[in-house]
């Protein structure tokens, strides 16, 4: 939790402020059992009613001050943790934006969002409660203890025996309970990968009538959390009543022994009344950090798994330097290039060679799990390379910056994916300053001006997260028209007319051989219709290269391009 600390650095002005007010606080709260005790001693039992009233309200004087340094020190408190926790945030947020998919893969989305909501949320409060409880507690157990003594010494030997055996119950208590409170972060973890998928996936689920299994998959999951949550309460349900049994034992101790002192005329009763709520100001310091074990081991914890994603470097290495210049064409070459997932046995892609020129379509098809989306992947760098080279323009993408590099490509991504806001918002992500005209133009080549023009608002129509309020193929159409806006050098279409029908789809393709004629058209296909126009086919087989040529010399040539062929249309068509 340490580590995550050091993004307090902008507020240790207000930290240090409320350290001094809450030193006020405990300073007020120290002097007003001596207060009272001089009441008792030199006006109840003297009978100086003149006395009670001139030290009463100096009482309630620095009982005011006490009051507002406290308000003071609660608002700085939380004025810095709710900063603190923004910071964390943000730097979270903005270091797994950099992540490679490797890295999602590696942690899991459902455990990135835990730990950037839920585990800073637990710091946050973990560090309101340490800016007072932390500094307020050893203020008031040895200012107590001082006071305490100065009172008198001999009955001081109380805490001696009370003290020990009070802290060695909270260690006891903290100790047992401590190792659950991460299990119970990992619990959330599984808890939230069970919701969201169930979520998520609720049209698949309601087609295929699984919803009581997704709902006792979510119960056991919540029943697991539960559990857990159960029994670390259950331990740590103990330290209250273990507490307040030594406190009470020790109010009994001091009560006795100090009315034997004062009966022996060795103590006053003033003093004895300030000598009790001494004790009482040190048991409940001492229960402040009792309060602290619960909360901070599961800070801890979550600070751990914070920690974890902020030292994660991202296996894509930024070399951040400009090498695009006004000559680049957009010419795309696999050398040779192999790659597999991290933790697989056999490579994805193996040796694959070929190029991708400006002004040419070039398709890339085969069959399911040949490696046809992974292969488009490795041109803007969402994973590096195992072995070879992916080059554009002759110069390996590793020597591009990541922000030049993909500033030259337009990706159309296999699953269409739509961000809420209008239909404009999502066309203008790919270009935040683009003209009405120009969003209009690309949603007309990209085939979507139709549908949008009947929607209720036209281009200003709402599009729910994750485009639920529009169809498969609409969604396709505004991911390209998306793609299209930005006008690459470089367009990479994985998959992205499966959901269109064939009479839209060549509607489409002829549209973008007029606004692609100078770029570079990667595109993945499943459908023989799609490539058959391409100038150069890439036909993969197990991840690696089983043909490549036009369609007419591969259907001569590559045997399992003629099965893919002969797969999808008649043989009137194929003659």
């Amino acid at each position: 939790m340490l580590k995550l600390f050091r993004y307090l650095k902008p507020y240790r002005w207000p930290v240090i402020m409320v350290m001094v007010l809450v030193l006020l606080q405990c300073l007020c709260e120290l002097y007003l059992p001596t207060l009272m005790a001089d009441i008792v001693n030199d006006g109840v039992v003297k009978g100086n009613t003149g006395y009670i009233w001139q030290i009463g309200a100096f009482m309630i004087g620095v009982t005011a001050v006490g009051t507002v340094v406290s308000i003071l020190a609660s608002y700085l408190s939380a004025r810095i943790s709710a900063g603190f926790g923004r910071d964390v945030r943000n730097k979270t947020f903005i270091h797994v934006s950099n992540f490679s998919l490797q890295e999602f893969d590696q942690i899991g989305t459902a455990s990135l969002i835990t730990r950037t909501t839920n585990d800073i949320t637990q710091v946050q409060q973990v560090l309101v409660m340490m800016l007072r409880m932390m500094v307020m507690a050893p203020m008031m157990c040895i200012g107590g203890l001082i006071m305490a003594v100065s009172k008198d010494a001999t009955l001081s030997l109380i805490f001696v025996a009370a003290i020990p055996i009070l802290a060695l119950t909270i260690l006891i208590i903290a100790g047992k309970g401590i190792p659950y409170f991460k299990v119970m972060q990992k619990k959330i973890d599984k808890l939230n990968l069970v919701l969201r998928e169930g979520l998520t996936g609720m049209r698949v689920i309601r087609s295929f009538n699984r919803f009581e299994h997704e709902r006792k998959r979510f119960d056991g999951a919540n029943r697991d959390l539960m559990n857990t949550a159960v029994r670390v309460n259950q331990i740590m349900a103990f330290m209250m009543p273990m507490m307040m049994l030594i406190l009470n034992f020790s109010s009994i101790a001091i009560i006795w022994y100090g009315g034997l002192r004062v009966g022996s005329g060795h103590m006053q009763v003033g003093d004895l009344m300030a000598f009790l709520q001494y004790a009482m100001q040190i048991m409940f310091s001492l229960m402040m950090v009792s309060m602290m074990f619960v909360l901070v081991p599961r800070g801890s914890a979550s600070a751990v798994r914070i920690n974890e994603v902020l030292k994660m470097d991202t296996a894509i290495r930024d070399n951040a330097r400009d090498t695009v210049n006004d000559s680049a064409r957009g010419e795309v070459e696999f050398d040779q290039v192999s790659f597999r997932y991290p933790g697989a046995e056999a490579p994805a892609i193996s040796d694959i060679s070929f190029r991708a020129r400006p002004g040419e379509v070039t398709a890339i098809i085969g069959g399911t799990g040949s490696g046809k989306s992974t292969l488009i992947s490795l041109v803007p760098r969402f994973y590096d390379i195992e072995a070879g080279a992916v080059r554009v323009d002759g110069i390996d993408v590793r020597e591009f910056s990541i922000d030049q590099l993909r500033s030259m490509i337009g990706l159309v991504p296999q699953k269409a994916l739509l961000f809420s806001g209008s239909v404009t918002d999502n066309i203008r992500y790919g270009k935040p300053d683009a003209t009405e005209e120009e969003v209009h133009h690309a949603a007309q080549i990209a085939q979507a001006s139709s549908f949008i023009e009947e929607m209720p608002e036209g281009y200003e129509s709402p599009i729910s997260q994750g485009g639920m309020n529009v169809s498969g193929g609409q969604k396709q159409r505004l991911s390209i028209a998306r793609a299209l806006i930005r006008k690459p050098l470089i367009y990479l279409f994985d998959d992205s007319f499966s959901a269109l029908d064939f009479k839209t789809d060549a509607k489409l393709r002829a549209a973008l051989k007029d606004e692609t004629r100078e770029a570079t058209l990667i595109i993945v296909a499943q459908r023989v219709s799609t490539v058959m126009d391409a100038d150069r086919i890439v036909v993969l087989e197990e991840g690696r290269v089983a043909g490549i040529g036009t369609h007419r010399e591969l259907m001569g040539s590559c045997s399992i391009y003629r099965e893919i062929v002969a797969s999808q249309l008649s043989e009137e068509e194929i003659a």
